[in-house]
């Protein structure tokens, strides 16, 4: 793949191919689980993270605020947790440098500056644009983990790794002479920027599209708020044992990420072989994009999918219910590997946030735009303000 995003990422695991892709992803699916994706430990971390979040939101007192950074800094720790074995502080200066630079890489990858360089490539040497902050982002980001790294190296314990750098590591050194993955530091720091990308934007903007479209439907934020106290109370944490008795806000989220389309296309795919689709023919090794968004919003699954509605995974008898059309992290071999922790975070974030605050907009709910920034490799939300009233 050619244009701005191949000069940084064409290895790691997003946008590589062929059995250099294949040895990543199955290094980091299995990696990611022995970490314990999906399981009681990586819940712990989440639930821990959503209580810093709240206590950040308590600090602004009701007052108005615009929560897109306090927002992302909570999936940002949850993965750096796993990746790094680090927790940090939501004041610290190099994990907040870290969170906007991460933030102004999705946002220009999802710009129209960035598609036009992707058919055009030639333009990245000769046109100033916002490609260049691009890349002195992605060599700020590369070097900080590379730093990082070095430091793994160091204190590696081979009998018991820490994290999914200590894991690539210890596989670095038994796998020393296979040329089917680059064992390079080059390529674990692109892995890593490629898991923070994904890790840390998709979450976050999710999150920042479910407070402005829970601000523009109070009825539903309501409805949420009440199975809330029902199922959970006010003096416990939520926990993933709670969505199979809260269909509602379980609806709730799934209709979130529906609704926002966060990646229209995807990522890119290949076809493996020749293949006939319709009355296309489609040579093998063609690079395809697939439309999420014709399925997300089919209307025979989703009637009036123009319309923001849990109802459109609930039964006639309100029970949660689940669609073979519900792909918003892709499908296939290329789908994200950190989908389970994704489902994890977005539920409990969500139902702790709203455990906690009254959410408050600034403007009438019908004045709300949800109009995405930019809607390219991601859909960006808009800039906005907000009050979280402790309840």
């Amino acid at each position: 793949m050619s244009g701005i995003f191949s000069v940084p990422i064409s290895s790691g695991i997003g946008f590589s191919h062929g059995n250099a892709w294949k040895v990543t992803r199955r290094f980091t699916v299995t990696t990611l689980r022995t970490l314990g994706m999906g399981k009681r430990t990586i819940e712990d971390k989440v639930q821990e993270e959503a209580q810093c979040l709240v206590k950040e939101l308590k600090k602004m007192n009701g007052s108005p605020c615009d929560p897109q950074f306090i927002i992302g800094c909570a999936p940002c720790n949850v993965i750096c947790s796993i990746i790094l074995q680090n927790h940090f502080d939501y004041e610290d200066k190099n994990f907040l440098s870290l969170v906007e630079k991460i933030k102004e890489c999705i946002k220009i990858l999802s710009s129209p500056w960035s598609q036009v360089c992707n058919a055009f490539p030639l333009l990245l040497d000769y046109c100033p644009g916002s490609h260049n902050l691009f890349f002195k982002n992605c060599k700020y980001i590369k070097s900080y983990l590379l730093e990082k790294i070095k430091e793994h190296e160091e204190s590696l314990d081979v009998t018991n790794p820490q994290d999914f750098i200590d894991y690539f590591l210890i596989q670095r050194s038994q796998e020393s002479g296979n040329q089917q993955l680059n064992y390079t530091l080059e390529h674990l720091a692109t892995l890593v920027i490629d898991l923070l990308l994904a890790g840390r934007d998709s979450i976050s903007s999710t999150m920042k599209f479910a407070l402005l479209l829970l601000m523009k439907h109070p009825n539903i934020t309501a409805k949420v708020q009440e199975e809330i106290d029902c199922v959970i109370g006010r003096h416990r944490s939520p926990c993933m044992q709670d969505k199979n008795h809260m269909p509602y806000t379980n609806a709730m989220v799934h209709e979130v990420q529906r609704f926002i389309d966060i990646a229209p296309n995807s990522v890119v795919h290949e076809v493996t072989c020749d293949t006939k689709f319709r009355n296309y023919f489609i040579p093998k090794g063609t690079a395809v994009l697939t439309s999420l968004t014709s399925v997300l919003y089919d209307s025979k699954e989703f009637p009036n999918p123009e319309m923001f509605d849990p109802g459109h995974f609930l039964d006639g008898n309100g029970n949660f219910k689940k669609s073979d059309y519900f792909m918003p992290f892709s499908a296939g071999k290329r789908m994200c590997v950190g989908d389970s922790l994704a489902r994890m975070e977005l539920f409990l974030f969500l139902t702790t946030i709203l455990q906690n605050f009254k959410l408050k907009s600034l403007v009438d709910p019908e004045d709300i735009d949800i109009t995405p920034v930019y809607s390219g490799l991601a859909s960006v939300p808009p800039t906005f303000q907000m009050c979280f009233i402790p309840v």
